[in-house]
């Protein structure tokens, strides 16, 4: 079993990328902060084994539009840094949605992946490259296959662990919990 939390980071966006990393550490762990005793407890109550406990949160290129930052790992790093804190597995939301085009934060998020995933032990990506409805945006698709392969490589010394916290979607869910 699992538990995922969902976090909105709405009112975390900043035209500077420093206060926005300290708006999502803060808001992570503010609203985060008993999940892991919580979900603990209602594991031992009900005698319900859950392995995993997940925060997911609002895209993180919607979160950049704001920002003129190209590098947005350190955001990445912020997430980390909060799942650490309040002891949860996973924490995804590094992604973006790009099946009906890519913004300039869109780009730089994907741009991002590899350095974010390397630097980071809990994060998860997913990038939304297709839709039944909008096609497959096949400059995405090209672009990501490109990212998986620098990820890979940039977490080769962890067995390429980075791969394997990325996924590229068609047809993802809206608000999508998902996390590799």
């Amino acid at each position: 079993r699992t538990v995922t939390m969902g976090i909105s980071l709405l009112d975390c966006i900043d035209p500077d990328g420093e206060k926005a990393c300290e708006k999502i550490y803060n808001k992570i762990t503010r609203l985060a902060g008993s999940l892991v005793s919580t979900v603990d407890s209602i594991s031992s109550e009900y005698g319900i084994p859950i392995v995993n406990k997940r925060i997911s949160v609002t895209p993180i290129a919607e979160i950049c539009a704001a920002t003129d930052a190209r590098d947005l790992s350190p955001i990445a790093v912020a997430m980390d840094k909060a799942a650490k804190v309040v002891g949860v597995d996973f924490v995804g939301g590094f992604s973006a949605l790009v099946h009906k085009g890519a913004s300039r934060a869109d780009n730089n998020l994907m741009d991002s992946i590899p350095n974010a995933l390397a630097a980071t032990d809990f994060v998860c990506s997913s990038v939304n490259v297709g839709s039944t409805r909008a096609g497959i945006n096949m400059d995405a698709a090209f672009k990501m296959a490109g990212i998986v392969k620098k990820t890979a490589e940039a977490t080769a010394d962890r067995q390429c662990i980075g791969a394997g916290k990325l996924v590229v979607f068609c047809n993802a869910p809206e608000d999508n919990p998902f996390m590799a």
